[in-house]
C-alpha cells in the first residue's frame, strides 16, 4: 500500500465529482402527444472532489463503505403510457442525476434517483446549513403544497439531512403524482450534497420508506398507468475514456416500459425472494474470478441488493478475500483503505456473476477502480463488513447489461446492451438539460407518513458511491 501514490490520487480526482449547471425553474411545458418520453442522464467520475493527496482518497474510500454499513445495516382511472428520461453523466461514472418537477407552477430540482432507498426529499428554501448555492423548494411559491408538519431526518455514514414532511404535485418523465408525500430538508451536513443536486428521490419499495409513504414509482405502478410495471436503467461508462468531459451524456431512464433499442435478446428475469420485497434484492447465485468459482454461502448470505445509487460493489469480508486470492499478488489495503485490495495493473480481471438464470460478465475495465501507482490498482469490489442484505450490487456491474425492475410480479431482469446502447460509451455526445414537459398521466398517492414519530433513515449519498441517476426532464415525444 505504500506504493499508493500522487499516481493514485491524480487519476482519482479526475474521477471525481463536479457540479451541473442548475435546471431552469419555470421552463415552459413542451406539448407532448401519446408515447414514450426522453430525459438524458448525466454522469460524473467518482473520487473525491479537487482533491490532490492519498490521504483525500482513503478519506473518500473509506466512507463508501461506511456509507453503504449504514444504508444496509436496518431490516427492511388514468391512461397507461411510458415516458424516458435521459441521464447525463457527470464526472465520468460518479453520479448520475436526473430531475423531477415538483408544486404548482412546477419548479425542476436535480435528484438522485436511488433504489437503494423509498423517500423522496429536496432541501428546503430556508436551508441555512449545507446547501450553498443549491436549488431549493420555497412551500410559499406552490400553492398545492401541503405541509404535514412531520419532522424527518435521514442518516448518511457522511452525515445527515433534516426538516419536515409535505406533499405536493410531483412529475418525472411525462408522469404526476398527486399529494406526494416527501420532505424539505432545512439543514444539511457539510458537503453531503453537491450541487446541483438538491436531494433524492428512492426507488425502492414502500416497507422501507422512514416516512411511511407509498414511493413515487410505486404509485404509478399500483395505479396501472404504466404500459408495463417496469423501470429500466442503461447507464453509460466514461472511466477509460481520454479527454472526457465534466459532462456527458449518461444513458436512459425508463419508465412503464422497457427500452428495446437499448439491448438485444431476452431480458432475464430473477424473483425477489418473498421475505426480501424491501430493497431490489436478488440472490447471488454464482460468481467467478478469472473462471475460479467463489464460494458464496447459502440463504440470506447470498442476498444482493441491486443499486443503481452506488458506484462499486460491496460484499462479505470472506467473499470478497476469496476474490482478490484468485488474483495473483494482491495484496489488503490499510488505514482508509481497510477493506479495499490492490492488484497489478497488468493483469486483466475477468469477473461475471448469475443472480440464478444467465450469466454476467464484468468489465475488466469496471473492476479496476483507478491505478494507484508502481503498476498497481485498486479494486472495484471492497469488503462491507455487517450488511442486509449481504452485497450491494452498483454502477460498476450495471454499466454493463441494461437493467429492469418490475413491478408484478417483484423482480429485477438484465439484458445485454445493444450497439445503440454502447455507442453512447462516446465523449463529445448532446449532454441533456433541464425542462419541464408536458404530463401524459397521472396518479394520486393516498399515502400518510405511517406514525407520528420523527421520519428516519438510513441511506446513501456519496460523491462516487452514488450514481446520482441524472434524470434531467428532457420529455422528448419518441
Amino acid at each position: 500500500m505504500k506504493a499508493l501514490s500522487a499516481t493514485l490520487l491524480l487519476l482519482l480526482v479526475q474521477l471525481a465529482p463536479s457540479v451541473l449547471a442548475v435546471p431552469s425553474e419555470h421552463s415552459r411545458p413542451r406539448s407532448t402527444s401519446s408515447g414514450p418520453i426522453k430525459v438524458d442522464l448525466v454522469r460524473k467520475r467518482y473520487g473525491p472532489a479537487n482533491q490532490s493527496s492519498l490521504e483525500d482518497w482513503g478519506v473518500w474510500a473509506k466512507n463508501q463503505r461506511e456509507i453503504l454499513n449504514n444504508k444496509y445495516s436496518r431490516n427492511p382511472n388514468s391512461r397507461r403510457s411510458s415516458g424516458q428520461n435521459l441521464i447525463t453523466n457527470q464526472n465520468a461514472d460518479s453520479t448520475y442525476y436526473g430531475s423531477i418537477a415538483i408544486g404548482t407552477p412546477p419548479v425542476s430540482y436535480n435528484v438522485v434517483l436511488d433504489t437503494g432507498s423509498s423517500d423522496l426529499w429536496v432541501a428546503d428554501s430556508s436551508c441555512s446549513v449545507g446547501c450553498d448555492g443549491m436549488n431549493t423548494f420555497n412551500p410559499s411559491q406552490s400553492s398545492s403544497f401541503t405541509n404535514l408538519s412531520t419532522p424527518f431526518s435521514i442518516t448518511y455514514g457522511s452525515g445527515k439531512a433534516q426538516g419536515v414532511l409535505g406533499k405536493d404535485v410531483v412529475q418525472l418523465a411525462g408522469f404526476s403524482v398527486q399529494n406526494q408525500v416527501f420532505a424539505i430538508c432545512d439543514a444539511f451536513t457539510s458537503g453531503l450534497l453537491d450541487t446541483p443536486v438538491s436531494g433524492l428521490m428512492g426507488l425502492a419499495w414502500q416497507s422501507i420508506a422512514a416516512s411511511g409513504a407509498e414511493p413515487f414509482w410505486q404509485t404509478l405502478a399500483a395505479s396501472g398507468v404504466w404500459d408495463e410495471p417496469v423501470m429500466a436503467f442503461q447507464i453509460t461508462r466514461f472511466t477509460n475514456i481520454s479527454q472526457v468531459r465534466t459532462l456527458e451524456p449518461g444513458g436512459t431512464f425508463t419508465m412503464g416500459a422497457v427500452n428495446s433499442s437499448l439491448y438485444t435478446g431476452d431480458i432475464d428475469y430473477v424473483n425477489l425472494p418473498s421475505d426480501s420485497v424491501n430493497y431490489w434484492t436478488l440472490p447471488l447465485a454464482s460468481l467467478t474470478v478469472q473462471g475460479n468459482s467463489v464460494s458464496l454461502g447459502l440463504g440470506q448470505s447470498t442476498y444482493s441488493a441491486i443499486d443503481t445509487g452506488t458506484t462499486l460493489v460491496g460484499g462479505p469480508l470472506a467473499a470478497i478475500e476469496a476474490i482478490y486470492s484468485n488474483i495473483p499478488d494482491s495484496s489488503p489495503g490499510t488505514g482508509n483503505l481497510e477493506g479495499y485490495y490492490t492488484y497489478p495493473c497488468s493483469t486483466e480481471v475477468n469477473v461475471s456473476v448469475s443472480f440464478g438464470g444467465k450469466t454476467w460478465a464484468i468489465s475488466p475495465g469496471d473492476f479496476m477502480m483507478t491505478t494507484a501507482g508502481g503498476g498497481r490498482c485498486i479494486g472495484a469490489f471492497f469488503s462491507l463488513g455487517t450488511s442486509t442484505p449481504a452485497w450491494i450490487i452498483g454502477d460498476t456491474f450495471l454499466k454493463n447489461v441494461y437493467s429492469v425492475f418490475r413491478y408484478n410480479p417483484a423482480s429485477v431482469g438484465f439484458a445485454q446492451l445493444s450497439e445503440t446502447a454502447l455507442a453512447m460509451n462516446k465523449a463529445g455526445g448532446t449532454v441533456p438539460t433541464a425542462t419541464i414537459g408536458s404530463v401524459v398521466a397521472v396518479a394520486t398517492n393516498g399515502s400518510k407518513p405511517s406514525n407520528s414519530a420523527p421520519a428516519q433513515a438510513v441511506s446513501m449519498i456519496s460523491r462516487s458511491s452514488i450514481f446520482v441517476v441524472g434524470l434531467s426532464l428532457l420529455y422528448l415525444v419518441l
